[in-house]
């Protein structure tokens, strides 16, 4: 599976998109083989940056105080969650519900009061923040805005489907992107145990690369 196979099939699936009201996204969809997702330490929890972003503006929420506050608020973050805010925000599950298609990221002072608060309700749906460290919070927050999760669907299925980008970007973009989860998903699985790959449209239909003959048939 080469940087040309992938460019066709994003080719493909964005030669059918048709007419919508609505910008569509593109799924990347990876089917596995002889990986037994009944064992824990084989399921897959993966975090990507994807090199030319997601396509779409992602919005960030930073539980900060003082100058990181400052900093996130500098670095045109959409919420800035103070400590003294994080236990009433706990008992709030409407507006919890309404982040949840934020990314999180917390200074390290706050993050055992973010998990003594929030930590069950944002583990259990995979948001659970990334602490502000190892770089500028400005860097932080921008490669927050491109990172997708790669995670197992269910507890034993073989599959997983992750958003790549959308319909309006470039498809050599969108193939670095590919490219950027599939080489990350391999180095944890072994591409042996990769059985196909494909990309779609929301509304459209698979286009395998890679084994594609073999994923029909299968």
């Amino acid at each position: 599976m080469d940087k040309e196979q992938i460019k066709s099939a994003i080719l493909t699936a964005l030669s059918e998109k048709g007419t919508r009201k609505f910008t569509q996204t593109v799924d990347l969809g990876i089917n596995f083989r002889n990986i037994d997702f009944n064992k824990q330490e084989n399921r897959l929890n993966l975090e990507v940056a994807l090199p030319k972003g997601k396509g779409r503006e992602q919005k960030v929420v930073v539980f900060a105080d003082g100058q990181l506050a400052l900093d996130a608020k500098n670095a045109n973050v959409d919420l800035i969650i103070s400590g003294d805010e994080i236990p009433g925000l706990a008992a709030d599950q409407a507006r919890l519900r309404s982040l949840l298609d934020h990314e999180f990221l917390a200074a390290p002072n706050l993050m055992t009061v973010v998990g003594k608060h929030l930590g069950q309700y944002l583990g259990t749906r995979g948001r659970l923040p990334k602490p502000l460290m190892g770089g500028s919070v400005k860097d932080l927050v921008e490669r927050a805005k491109k990172t997708v999760r790669v995670r197992s669907k269910g507890k034993f299925l073989p599959v997983v489907h992750v958003a790549v980008g959308t319909e309006t970007m470039a498809p050599e973009d969108i193939a670095d992107n590919v490219e950027a989860v599939v080489d990350k998903v391999k180095a944890k699985v072994g591409e042996q145990c990769i059985k196909s790959v494909y990309v779609k449209l929301t509304m459209g239909r698979p286009i395998y690369l890679g084994a594609k003959q073999e994923a029909q048939a299968g």
